[in-house]
């Protein structure tokens, strides 16, 4: 695995910087071409990440739960497998899911920061090899 500590400590981070809606925090963690792209049963989004901020500010977020499962480093990227449960209110809809995420992060300069997060729904039931 690669450094577990590493990424522990970024996914860390991120979860803190999205609780407290701290937008500095996450600019400095998320790369300025990052993309979300999420599959759901109702289809898929791509969301770059001004409009990933603006849709946090609608959120209101009641739990967030992430754990770093898998890595793997190599050179200057970074790519952890993330099992993550939330609970948030979005426009009015009460979302209650757990996600299979893969991360890829990107060294520039000696800072990680994230430039792609691939978000999946864990159907009831699954288990999660770790």
């Amino acid at each position: 695995m690669a450094d577990a500590v590493t990424i522990q400590t970024l996914e860390r981070e991120w979860r803190e910087a999205l609780l407290a809606k701290d937008e500095a925090a996450l600019r400095r963690l998320i790369h300025p071409h990052f993309k979300l792209v999420g599959i759901r049963p109702s289809g898929s989004v791509a969301v770059d990440l001004d409009g990933w901020i603006e849709a946090l500010k609608k959120m209101d977020i009641a739990s967030l739960d992430v754990t770093v499962i898998d890595c793997e480093q190599f050179d200057t990227v970074m790519v952890g497998t993330i099992d993550a449960t939330w609970q948030v209110r979005y426009l009015g809809q009460l979302i209650d899911e757990r996600v299979l995420l893969t991360d890829v992060w990107v060294c520039n300069d000696g800072q990680w920061q994230v430039i792609r997060r691939h978000s999946s729904p864990v159907p009831h039931g699954v288990d999660i090899e770790r």
